[in-house]
């Protein structure tokens, strides 16, 4: 914790800002995490020195890339975490309705299988006999 209440408030603005590489699922606010307490100490060390807000998160993504931010650029790099997500979901989507769909062109397949009357006296002449 910082003496200064304004720095304090920075540093925990700045720290819900970033991922803990650990969780991933967390920020280093919330995380436990040994190297999240790191990463709040390096925040705070940096907003002493007199960083920006800016300044500070930039440091880190130099430092660990855009993953350390939870809510990372929409760029080249890192498509795969923006568009991942939803094109996984559409490919699961399709693939659940393709199987849905031969599902129901089997059971078609099935009841026009089915033997007609004729064919099903002469397969009871061949069982009779």
């Amino acid at each position: 914790m910082l003496a200064d209440p304004v720095l304090e408030a920075r540093a925990r603005d700045i720290s819900k800002e970033l991922r803990c590489l650990v969780c991933q699922n967390q920020s280093i606010d919330d995380s436990n995490a040994p190297l999240a307490h790191d990463l709040r100490v390096l925040v705070r060390q940096r907003l002493v020195a007199g960083d920006s807000n800016e300044a500070v998160k930039q440091y880190l993504v130099a430092r660990y890339g855009d993953y350390v931010l939870m809510k990372p650029p929409f760029k080249p790099e890192t498509w795969v975490l923006w568009l991942g997500p939803p094109v996984l979901l559409l490919l699961g989507g399709a693939l659940v309705w393709s199987v849905l769909r031969g599902r129901g062109r089997a059971s078609t397949t099935a009841a026009e299988a089915a033997l007609s009357p004729e064919e099903e006296k002469r397969l009871s002449e061949l069982v009779d006999s």
